[in-house]
């Protein structure tokens, strides 16, 4: 798999609120990046916590990323449901392999679909393609992109 490395210069953007403990600058930089991001994108910290979320994020996933910030992504933010034909809760123990989560604990990349609730109508499923973001050797959170998945 390739290894692309990205960085940030160019004009000084305000971060996003953010309600937790003071974020690593590494972290902090990429929250002004997804923030302003026109991409459906969401940035976690190491314990899950919301950090930042596109405005287009906040579209496909049926979400205020303002009102987010701060939350852990899967209590409350994010309701996600599984593939059955019933469409109930995700279970559980489920949950912590999804995207999002699962380079916070295994530290390398994920990939899956995941269905949530659609605004109007029937669920949506969303392509999820996550990364962990590192300090050093630590990982200090994760940043996913999403694609919806066309019927």
């Amino acid at each position: 798999m390739a290894h692309v490395e990205l960085s940030f210069s160019g004009p000084h953007l305000q971060p996003p609120p953010f309600v937790e403990e003071l974020l690593p600058p590494s972290l902090e930089r990429w929250a002004v990046a997804v923030a302003a991001a026109a991409e459906p994108c969401l940035l976690l910290d190491r314990n899950g916590v919301l950090v930042a979320a596109s405005a287009a994020c906040g579209r496909l996933l049926g979400l205020d990323p303002y009102q987010a910030v701060g939350r852990r992504l899967v209590d409350g933010v994010l309701r996600l449901l599984d593939f059955n034909a019933v469409s109930g809760q995700l279970p559980e123990w489920e949950v912590e392999k999804i995207p999002p989560l699962l380079p916070l604990s295994t530290g390398g990349l994920a990939r899956g679909l995941l269905r949530v609730p659609g605004v109007d109508g029937p669920p949506n499923t969303v392509d999820a393609i996550s990364t962990p973001l590192r300090d050093g050797p630590v990982v200090v959170g994760s940043l996913t992109f999403f694609a919806p998945v066309r019927r």
